[in-house]
């Protein structure tokens, strides 16, 4: 069995995605410091699912580019839901001006 195919208990898959998502408005808002922390979390958060891998992540100042491999067992729109919200709530834990700049509160 070629390396590229994953296991779980009655299956065997190879699930990539290649999934792009950007801030509300597209705003040009992840650059410098602020790609870096995004990128480190994205592989941070990405790590407490279990066998969710980060292959391929790349942060632009206005969107990001995310190839994961995502077992069968999670949906990915609910891995995203999971992904994206705990990104923003640490984003602006860690970064106020942000929340301040859009009253809204969304990114």
């Amino acid at each position: 069995m070629p390396r590229e195919f994953q296991k779980l208990s009655h299956s065997i898959y190879v699930c990539k995605y290649h999934i792009i998502f950007c801030p509300k408005y597209r705003s040009r808002v992840l650059r410098d410091e602020l790609a870096d922390y995004v990128k480190r979390e994205i592989y941070t958060l990405c790590s407490h699912k279990v066998g969710v891998e980060v292959v391929e992540a790349n942060v632009q100042a206005d969107h990001v580019h995310l190839v994961l491999s995502i077992p069968p067992k999670y949906a990915v729109s609910n891995l995203m839901g999971y992904l994206k919200g705990k990104l923003v709530i640490r984003v602006f834990n860690c970064y106020e001006h942000l929340c301040q700049r859009d009253q809204s509160g969304h990114l």
